[in-house]
């Protein structure tokens, strides 16, 4: 128990170099993921100007369902699942593509595709090392680690871990459902997030073989009928924020007496809000003083916390809202600056200038039209 919480501990405090750096003012490239059922036909890539949050289209990649997207630690790759599986029995498995990236334009060329292992995969990582991929399957409840070459290509699956279980919600909980699978900033455990048994997993990594392990305290185990989606860690503190889709909720957890302890939960839309579940994503400020989470539902909200600096507790600021229907992902660009919102329903990804003193958002009025946006993820220039 001891030796996991140690792993715990390094995982967390290593997370301070990632987000305590906010980068430098220059040019960047925005990359969305997409869903294909529409007019969308893959990945889209934009200039985005720093200095004032302006965009324009630099070029497009077609593929299936790139609902989730990673770019390897050279940038020289970028990694989407295609989100799918037999429409009617989910026979068919989903699938992990692998594309260059030339900085130079922002072309795409698919280079791999390989099984996810499961079925609708709708999320995907990469470890520190740019070896390893991570994906997670949400409507069969599991998650795969696929190797990756040296030129970018994907290797078969070499791991496969099914889920068991089912959670209090019986329409949606009836089974495991992996939403997220995300590594430590020291490259030492992978986060599963999994809606369906309410859980939060914990897997040892080993970054030479691939090899994941179940470490003694295996899970941090959330509310009944929470349903865990993502998490984010704080950059300088012992602590995880955990956004709960189906109860609307942020779960703020910590290592203490060499357990994963709950210190607070918090809601995440407005407190009149009536309708139905639907958070989303979540992430916290470079500085480690706002975290910021995305609400879906018919809220379509982005809510604004602050971080206490001593306790790592949250306390609400605001709700913005995103200025269209469905937000799914939203992210704060390299410099902490700005922060950007796809709006699945409506097709338009919103662009908000971020006040680092007070984390409230104003509309810069710039949007980009672009068809079932629901991952955002960047590329230095």
């Amino acid at each position: 128990m001891k030796t996991f919480n140690k792993f715990l501990l390094v995982a967390i405090f290593i997370a301070a170099a990632f987000h305590l750096h906010a980068q430098e003012a220059k040019d960047y490239y925005l990359l969305i993921g997409t869903y294909t059922s529409g007019k969308s036909e893959g990945i889209y890539v934009y200039n985005f100007n720093t200095k004032d949050g302006s965009c324009s289209l630099a070029n497009k990649a077609k593929t299936s369902n790139p609902s989730y997207l990673a770019v390897a630690p050279n940038e020289k790759f970028i990694y989407a699942v295609n989100e799918k599986a037999d429409s009617t029995r989910f026979t068919t498995t989903g699938s992990v593509s692998a594309f260059s990236f030339n900085k130079k334009n922002g072309a795409m060329q698919e280079i791999s595709t390989q099984s996810s292992g499961g079925k609708h995969p709708c999320y995907v990582s990469i470890d520190k090392t740019g070896k390893w991929l991570a994906a997670a399957n949400y409507s069969d409840g599991s998650f795969a680690v696929l190797p990756i070459n040296a030129n970018g290509t994907l290797d078969a699956p070499s791991q496969v871990i099914q889920h068991t279980g089912k959670g209090k919600d019986e329409k949606r909980q009836a089974g495991p459902h992996a939403h997220s699978a995300s590594f430590s900033p020291d490259n030492k455990l992978l986060f599963v997030q999994d809606l369906g048994i309410d859980k939060v997993m914990f897997y040892r990594f080993d970054e030479t073989t691939g090899k994941l392990t179940t470490p003694e305290v295996p899970f941090f185990e959330a509310a009944p009928g929470a349903g865990p989606r993502h998490i984010d860690l704080h950059p300088t503190k012992k602590i995880v924020y955990l956004i709960e889709e189906l109860s609307n909720t942020v779960t703020v957890f910590k290592e203490e007496d060499h357990k994963a302890v709950s210190i607070q939960t918090i809601s995440s839309v407005p407190a009149d809000y009536k309708g139905p579940s639907g958070a989303a994503d979540i992430h916290v400020s470079p500085d480690g003083k706002f975290l910021y989470t995305s609400n879906r539902g018919s809220s379509n909200s982005i809510g604004i916390f602050s971080i206490d600096a001593e306790t790592g507790k949250l306390r609400l600021v605001a709700h913005q809202s995103t200025m269209g229907e469905v937000p799914r992902n939203f992210s704060l660009d390299p410099t902490g600056n700005f922060l950007l919102v796809a709006n699945q329903v409506t097709d338009n990804v919103v662009v908000f200038k971020r006040d680092i003193q007070t984390g409230l958002l104003s509309a810069t009025g710039y949007q980009i039209s672009v068809p079932n946006p629901v991952c955002l993820k960047w590329v230095s220039k």
